[in-house]
């Protein structure tokens, strides 16, 4: 791989990691540019999952107060996630290239829509939280749809954040900071096990990732030190713009 294309991937990386710790979305940048610099896409889509996850880490460390009282639903739910992020790495590992690379229009689509719909979507979780209602106990619906979540989490991933409020608002009655905490701990758990099981699985461009690990930690540090001025709503249309322009290129290449 040329200089150059190191030098790009580094810089998506910490752009992935910075959009991540002010509004989400990060995959949205790297994965098309894996794509761009010719990885394939099975390896350019489990690279980016790997080298990705450690900076996942400082989001769930910011809200560790709200542990305490996640810790009955996170001894439910995390077995759930884990697997469920398991699950999805083995469909992954299990799609040939070609047939991923026909849906990757899709995916990118889908993430880019989820991404902008995150607006609505948190509001309706507040909506839902100041309404007088039970909360849904039932554990099977409860861990079902984690696990749903989590196969896609762990397949793909992009959009897994919204998903995971959507699902974590329809089935709990919590605060949003609460429900923060848990959507993180979640999320880091279904991606942890995917990279874990992605690092046994001789996909993994380790040298790529390497470069994306330190790329999205400093952007993930620069982002959290701007995090209080910079407004993450025109980060987030930027990125939204830049998923539908990637899905358009990738419709139209097919």
């Amino acid at each position: 791989m040329s200089v150059f294309n190191e030098i790009l991937i580094f810089m998506a990386a910490m752009a992935a990691g910075f959009i991540n710790a002010m509004a989400g979305g990060g995959t949205l940048i790297s994965f098309p540019v894996l794509l761009a610099v010719g990885i394939s896409p099975v390896v350019a889509n489990v690279t980016n999952t790997v080298a990705l996850v450690p900076g996942t880490i400082g989001g769930m460390w910011s809200q560790r107060k709200d542990f305490k009282s996640q810790y009955r639903r996170l001894l439910k739910l995390l077995p759930v996630a884990i697997v469920g992020g398991v699950a999805g790495g083995l469909l992954i590992l299990n799609t040939s290239e070609d047939a991923f690379r026909n849906i990757i229009p899709y995916l990118i689509l889908l993430a880019t829509l989820l991404l902008a719909a995150q607006v609505r979507i948190k509001n309706w979780v507040v909506a839902r939280i100041g309404q007088a209602h039970t909360e849904h106990h039932n554990p099977v619906v409860m861990m079902g749809l984690v696990f749903l979540a989590a196969i896609y989490g762990g397949y793909f991933g992009a959009g897994l954040g919204v998903i995971l409020m959507a699902v974590l608002g329809l089935v709990t009655d919590e605060t949003m900071t609460r429900l923060n905490f848990l959507k993180q701990a979640l999320g880091f758990a279904i991606n942890l096990a995917a990279a874990i099981y992605f690092a046994f699985s001789g996909k993994v461009d380790w040298m790529v990732a390497f470069v994306m690990i330190f790329g999205s930690l400093l952007g993930g540090l620069i982002g959290g030190k701007l995090a209080g001025k910079m407004q993450p709503e025109v980060l987030r249309w930027i990125v939204v713009a830049a998923g539908l322009v990637a899905s358009t290129v990738f419709f139209l290449k097919d």
